[in-house]
C-alpha cells in the first residue's frame, strides 16, 4: 500500500475563453497547501471590462484559505472594475458559500456559459 499524497493536487490554468473575458480553470483540492498557486495565477491576471470566470467544477474540497483567495479575486476585480463571476460550485462549497454569507460577494452560475453570459 502507497502512503496518501500528503499534498493534494490542485491544477490552475488561464486563458481567455473565445467569447473575451479572462477564464481560470481550477481543478483538485484547494487548501492552505497549494492556494498560492490559483493565488499566483489572479495576481498576474489581467482584470479587463470583459471580465474573469473562475471555473470550479472541478474543485473537490477548498478550506478557508482557498475561500480567502476567491474574496482577493473578488476585490482585485472590484478595484479593476472588471465584473466576476464563479463557474461550477459543487453542493458542499455552495453550502459553504451560504453559509457565510459570500452569495452577496460572488454571482456563481451553474457552468461556465451560463456565467460567461451573465457577464
Amino acid at each position: 500500500m502507497s502512503d496518501p499524497d500528503p499534498d493534494p493536487v490542485l491544477t490552475v490554468t488561464a486563458g481567455p475563453h473565445p467569447a473575451g473575458p479572462v477564464l481560470i480553470t481550477v481543478a483538485g483540492e484547494l487548501d492552505f497547501s497549494n492556494s498560492a498557486d490559483l493565488r499566483d495565477v489572479i495576481r498576474d491576471t489581467h482584470f479587463t471590462p470583459a471580465g474573469v470566470v473562475i471555473d470550479l467544477t472541478g474543485v473537490q474540497y477548498c478550506d478557508s484559505t482557498g475561500i480567502t483567495v476567491l474574496v482577493t479575486a473578488s476585490q482585485q476585480a472590484g478595484k479593476a472594475g472588471s465584473p466576476l463571476a464563479l463557474a461550477g460550485l459543487g453542493d458542499s462549497l455552495r453550502r459553504v458559500f451560504a453559509i457565510a454569507g459570500l452569495h452577496a460577494v460572488f454571482s456563481s452560475y451553474p457552468t461556465v456559459d451560463e456565467a460567461v453570459k451573465a457577464l
